[in-house]
């Protein structure tokens, strides 16, 4: 059952069918972004554009592949002429794009895959879009929806407010700085060609089908195998965590209520230093898994030399969000920490294939 409870602004008596296009809906995001739409507007065609790399995954869709309104394309938003094709097909009239490369662990060794994927891939489907809506006789209604994150801020202090829709952006990653050009693409897509795009900048995310490299997936995944949990400096890194169907919540307010050109941050009041959030995810391990090969799991929590460039504090204000189109997170940290590390417990079939090979033998050794 969804924890959350808020009814979307439309039903689907009450609003015309959309036809949306949805990148990287095979992704973490997205995957549970397309979950949310079919389950609120089953009256909608769904188009899912994924290349499925590493961290897309079908599976995540399985339950859909088949239905008379949803249609999987695996496809790279770099390729001009899958696009094109696809956008016209399919008359597609809403773009919600979250296709992209995203972990700031990767893209400090390869940073070239983070600017193909979220500076080009991104100008490419706008400039796609931009043909595809001056074609369609340019409708007020249709969309572009870029969902990007609360990284291109940069890092904030301990007493510092928290990012709102006018912070200066001074990212300082390779991931973080593809992710600001791609906001800067779609702001100015609209202020030069008029188009109706939309941005949202979101804190960390997480939940259902969260790729196993990261962070809480990592720490769950690492318990049960009995392997350290790398804590990266001194732990005291805070990020502001958001339950991913609260993210789609939100998104479907944006794509709803929103003027067009319109940027929204989304945050879900949930500051948490890093190593609280480990220690809360050792303390549900030992509650709900039995037999773990290391118990209590705090004992395998071991601090490694930080990454470069790492943020020490991200926080959002979502007041703009909250006043002007009525969106509130409904879930805790603690509400859905809980529910993840369920989820993954009752689900290894979907991310043990996706571990290393080092990793799969390791977890096969364990649980043979």
């Amino acid at each position: 059952m969804s924890l959350v409870e808020q009814l979307p602004m439309n039903t689907p008596a009450l609003r015309p069918s959309r036809r949306i296009l949805i990148t990287g809906g095979a992704g973490f995001i997205g995957s549970n972004f397309v979950h949310y739409w079919c389950k609120h507007y089953p009256g909608d065609r769904i188009v899912v554009l994924d290349a499925l790399t590493y961290a897309g995954n079908r599976d995540s869709l399985a339950d859909l592949i088949g239905q008379s309104n949803f249609r999987f394309v695996q496809g790279d938003i770099c390729d001009s002429n899958c696009v094109d094709l696809l956008l016209a097909e399919e008359a597609i009239d809403t773009v919600a794009h979250f296709a992209a490369e995203s972990h700031v662990d990767r893209s400090i060794l390869a940073p070239d895959a983070f600017v193909r994927t979220n500076v080009v891939g991104t100008f490419t489907l706008l400039d796609s879009f931009r043909q595809h809506w001056s074609n369609r006789g340019k409708p007020e209604s249709d969309r572009f929806l870029h969902v990007s994150t609360d990284e291109v801020y940069g890092s904030l202090g301990p007493n510092d407010p928290a990012f709102c829709e006018t912070t200066a952006y001074t990212p300082n990653s390779p991931y973080s700085a593809s992710k600001a050009g791609s906001d800067h693409l779609a702001r100015a897509y609209f202020h030069t060609y008029g188009m109706p795009t939309l941005i949202t900048n979101c804190s960390n995310n997480y939940g259902p089908y969260h790729f196993p490299e990261k962070l809480i997936p990592l720490m769950a995944i690492n318990i049960l195998m009995g392997k350290s949990l790398p804590v990266y400096g001194d732990g005291q890194n805070i990020r502001d965590w958001l339950y991913v169907e609260d993210h789609c919540s939100a998104l479907d307010r944006v794509l709803h209520r929103s003027a067009v050109g319109e940027t929204y941050n989304i945050g879900g009041n949930n500051e948490v230093k890093n190593i609280d959030l480990v220690t809360m995810i050792c303390d549900l391990m030992d509650e709900l898994a039995p037999n773990l090969p290391v118990r209590p799991a705090g004992e395998l929590i071991t601090f490694v030399k930080d990454r470069p460039g790492h943020d020490r504090r991200y926080a959002i204000d979502s007041t703009k969000l909250q006043t002007e189109l009525g969106w509130q997170p409904s879930v805790t940290v603690a509400e859905g920490l809980r529910h993840t590390i369920q989820w993954y417990l009752e689900n290894p079939a979907w991310w043990q294939p996706l571990l290393s090979a080092e990793y799969q033998e390791y977890y096969q050794s364990v649980y043979a």
